[in-house]
């Protein structure tokens, strides 16, 4: 097996986006949106380009990540991060040690580049290997001023969020209006919605509390 991580390119996109919405599809609800989200991401002012990795794998695109810039909103004014998503794998390559791969080369780019911490949202078991911790620690929220366990802080930089307490705000790049979302994924071949257990989990996840 051949393993290729590198810089997307123009000519990775569709490719990029049809492996973002099989690995999504019907995981946080019915259909999907990150495939969309990818695709207008890009000419977003706040879309960082030297950060967007493709894995190849046998010299097909098999997975993506991507960032975008976000900033904490403290007393004393804004501090400037970055965050990472949609981060996807093809589903036949899950549990692999792929997904793993990118965010570790990743996350290792955004160092050198001079980035001084990521922020980010999903499930803590998935983060913590790679030194993420709640953004409690940090004394970070969310907009609403609650911490929430899913919101996850990794300091790039000794000591870079100390003393940060305020809350996030990530890039509205990340956002997408439904009828925009079934107008894009209408260009794709159709694919059934289905409501999955996992739906629910993943709401129950986003409500939990860091407490």
């Amino acid at each position: 097996m051949n393993i290729l991580i590198r810089n997307e390119e123009r000519r990775d996109y569709r490719r990029t986006e049809e492996v973002a919405r099989e690995a999504f599809w019907n995981l946080y609800f019915p259909g999907a949106s990150e495939h969309y989200v990818v695709h207008k991401m890009r000419s977003h002012p706040d879309f960082i380009k030297e950060l967007a990795f493709v894995i190849e794998i046998d010299g097909i695109v098999e997975g993506a990540i991507f960032y975008t810039h976000s900033r904490i909103v403290t007393s004393d004014g804004d501090f400037p991060t970055v965050s990472f998503g949609p981060v996807f794998i093809s589903p036949e390559y899950h549990r692999q040690g792929m997904g793993r791969k990118l965010i570790t080369y990743s996350i290792a780019k955004a160092t050198e580049m001079g980035y001084t911490a990521i922020l980010t949202l999903g499930y803590p078991y998935h983060y913590e290997p790679y030194g993420f911790c709640g953004g409690k620690k940090y004394g970070i929220s969310m907009p609403d001023g609650k911490f929430y366990t899913g919101l996850l802080a990794l300091p790039l930089q000794e000591n870079a969020l100390k003393d940060r307490n305020g809350y996030v705000v990530f890039s509205d790049a990340l956002e997408a209006e439904g009828a925009d979302i079934l107008a894009f994924d209408a260009t794709f071949p159709e694919k059934e919605k289905k409501v999955l257990p996992c739906q629910q989990e993943y709401e129950i996840a986003c409500a939990m509390l860091d407490e």
